[in-house]
């Protein structure tokens, strides 16, 4: 399916600023147009029917009473409209929060429905928070730390989560277990037991072939609200809950929620915490490449760091008003997109409507299976699922797969907050080895090629008699400044005349801290022992900077950096007396 044309109609404008700059939808109402009040209320009243089954479905996935999922929708998808830069984009509930989510909350609540309503809340007040914070330091880039393989290995770690946690209410039961291991085999003991409610898994299948199929022959058709209206039907004429004794989501509460600060004990404010942290990354992971996929696609510009704040207040108004943790959803905004959203009038439609459905029809849905919005979380968690990349990952980058399947095992196994930490440490770790050994060379002439190339790759390469030119590909600091210095006294030894310079082509080395500053003040030293000039080539101007500031500049002395590497040669030639003919061969 080919993505729709860039949304070139609506009308340029100026950097914002003043109360717009936090509050776009001041923007959006200036340059608003009569005719795209239409397409936004058509497109809010699409959206509707997919963000009722979808946020009860999810609050059920949580361990909360699925109204809740209903509340953590109507609020956010209005905060978000007021402070949120990007003009269609749907936030609410997402499959990606769940586990974060009910591994901290079920825990702690200890089945006690109005304490683990208030834990949610508060959770999500932290993260909003976290995010806020961020974003007014300019911290959008924080969520880099999600490299592709911890995306991929988080993704499917919660996807089999996510899939493990939702098939015993397919099959019409329940089990307690708190990691995934006692969830299977509670799954897997029921089942032996004989506890499977054929009624419930008739519908719970159903409703998922229903949504998986049209997802892939009609997608522009919602299987999420035929399943859902479908299964609602049939359980209401034949009145399988008193006939089959299935769940069902029962009469919704009447009314919009009501705004409660969480009642938390301060002693549990550093397990919050730390979950807080990790659905702050993780939502505003996924948003910010949501948000700049539809930016590129609608021909306007997100800032990042806005889109923090604004993630941040809906999460805490979400958390005030009795709903849980939310983020940008690739499902339901796609939706609006296709029904024709031009701004995010459309989510205020979406939530208004779902105010009146509470208001008015409290009742509507009150004979839906809980088997169907267990097919509804399913058929969401299969779609996270990774695979096409994580086997592209094993084939070009193989340390990348470990990393991603290290990821995958920590979700899974340990827990999702422990998984994602230990995997941003894992990544951490990856890089600060990768600076710790990289690649380095002796480089060489090659005929017919221009420049200088490593005479490893190159074996047929010419080294100039009494020069070895190395290159180091990589800042030079505290872990590595000896590894470099013993490998330029390696070349020196191996190199097959007696060495008069070592010039170090200092193109890729970026930065210098004192350490490593001093460590070449000490080769330096021992080089000039040895009757051996010590020269930079290449050097980029803050990293000479920094080594002027040090003193280790003047040390070395000017002479001693050229511009290019042929310049360098040029003067060795000349204050050696070195022929061209006299390169070794």
């Amino acid at each position: 399916m080919t993505n729709p044309p860039p949304n070139k109609s609506f009308p340029p404008t100026s950097r914002p600023h003043g109360l717009a700059k936090w509050m776009p939808i001041i923007a959006v109402l200036r340059n608003y147009r009569l005719p795209w009040l239409i397409q936004d209320l058509s497109a809010g009243l699409v959206l509707t029917a997919i963000l009722i089954p979808v946020g009860m479905g999810y609050a059920e996935a949580a361990g909360l009473p699925a109204i809740y999922g209903l509340y953590s929708t109507i609020v956010p998808l209005i905060a978000y409209a007021i402070f949120g830069p990007s003009r269609i984009l749907v936030l609410g509930p997402d499959s990606a929060l769940i586990p974060l989510i009910s591994a901290t909350v079920l825990p702690l609540a200890n089945g006690d429905p109005i304490r683990a309503i208030a834990i949610a809340g508060m959770l999500s007040i932290f993260a909003g928070g976290m995010c806020i914070i961020a974003g007014l330091v300019k911290f959008g880039f924080i969520t880099e730390l999600l490299s592709k393989p911890i995306r991929y290995g988080y993704l499917n770690g919660i996807a089999v989560t996510v899939l493990i946690s939702q098939l015993p209410k397919i099959f019409g039961f329940s089990v307690n277990g708190n990691t995934i291991w006692e969830e299977m085999t509670g799954f897997v003991q029921s089942v032996h037991d004989g506890k499977t409610n054929n009624t419930a898994l008739a519908i719970g299948l159903s409703c998922l072939i229903v949504i998986l199929v049209l997802k892939r022959l009609a997608p522009k058709v919602s299987g999420v609200l035929i399943a859902v209206i479908g299964a609602t039907i049939v359980s209401s004429l034949f009145n399988l809950h008193q006939q089959t004794g299935i769940s069902v989501v029962g009469a919704l509460p009447q009314g919009l929620p009501t705004f409660q600060v969480p009642n938390i004990a301060p002693i549990e404010f550093k397990t919050l915490l730390s979950s807080a942290l990790a659905i702050a990354l993780v939502s505003f992971a996924d948003l910010s490449v949501l948000s700049r996929t539809f930016a590129i696609r609608g021909g306007y510009k997100a800032d990042r760091n806005q889109e923090l704040i604004a993630l941040g207040v809906a999460n805490i108004a979400s958390g005030l008003f009795q709903g849980f943790s939310v983020s940008s959803s690739a499902s339901r905004t796609p939706v609006a997109e296709s029904a024709g959203s031009k701004t995010q009038i459309t989510g205020i439609v979406g939530a208004i409507c779902i105010g009146i459905v509470l208001w008015f029809a409290p009742t509507l849905l009150q004979n839906l299976p809980q088997a169907a919005l267990s097919a509804v979380v399913i058929s969401a968690g299969l779609a996270i699922f990774e695979i096409k990349g994580t086997l592209r990952l094993y084939q070009l980058r193989p340390f990348e797969f470990v990393l991603s399947v290290v990821c995958f095992c920590g979700v899974a196994l340990l827990g999702v907050i422990q998984g994602i930490f230990g995997a941003v440490g894992l990544a951490l770790i990856a890089f600060v080895w990768s600076a710790w050994r990289p690649h380095y060379a002796v480089l060489g002439r090659v005929d017919g090629i221009k420049g200088y190339h490593d005479v490893l790759r190159h074996p047929e390469a010419r080294r100039i008699t009494g020069l070895v030119i190395f290159r180091w590909d990589a800042p030079l600091f505290f872990a590595n400044s000896e590894i470099f210095c013993e490998q330029v006294m390696n070349a020196v030894v191996a190199a097959p005349t007696i060495t008069k310079w070592v010039l170090v082509a200092a193109e890729p080395v970026t930065d210098i801290d004192l350490t490593a500053a001093d460590a070449i003040a000490e080769l330096d030293k021992t080089l000039c022992q040895a009757g051996i000039e010590l020269c930079f080539a290449e050097m980029k101007g803050p990293t000479k900077d920094r080594l002027k500031r040090y003193g280790i500049f003047s040390k070395l002395g000017k002479d001693n950096f050229f511009p290019t590497i042929g310049q360098a040669v040029d003067i060795y030639l000349e204050v050696n007396k070195v022929e061209w003919h006299d390169w070794d061969e």
